[in-house]
């Protein structure tokens, strides 16, 4: 299975923090189970660190490359993943959030999340 990861997922998958699901912790270190980042995400997360937003336990880079170590791909944004951002209905405004579920709409990929605006899209979500 793929499956993409959200940010905050994906941020409290890394910390070990009881706020993520034991289903979306049980998805994500399903063996066999190729998990995503979406770019976005990691553009994201610097974008809070420049701002003081969010507070890393190590430089951005390091955070990343442990998580490429722990088996975690990087989904990048490729032109496929835009054109149904300008029908995608407004059920969410983040433009993070936007972007990564309209790229698991094109990759066909349920997303890891506790965002309950993500169903509104018709996407498979975990958690």
């Amino acid at each position: 299975m793929n499956l993409l990861i959200d940010t905050q997922a994906m941020l409290w998958f890394a910390s070990g923090d009881k706020r993520l699901s034991k289903k979306a912790r049980k998805a994500i270190e399903t063996p066999n189970c190729k998990n995503y980042i979406s770019i976005a995400s990691w553009w994201e997360i610097a974008i809070k660190c420049s701002l003081g937003k969010l507070k890393l336990t190590k430089p951005l880079e390091l955070f990343i490359a442990d998580r490429v170590t722990e088996g975690f791909r990087v989904l990048s944004i490729e032109t496929q993943h835009l054109p149904s951002l300008v029908t995608l209905p407004l059920h969410h405004r983040d433009p993070f959030d936007r972007l990564i579920i309209c790229q698991a709409m094109a990759a066909n990929m349920p997303i890891c999340t506790s965002d309950k605006h993500f169903a509104s899209y018709g996407i498979q979500t975990i958690w």
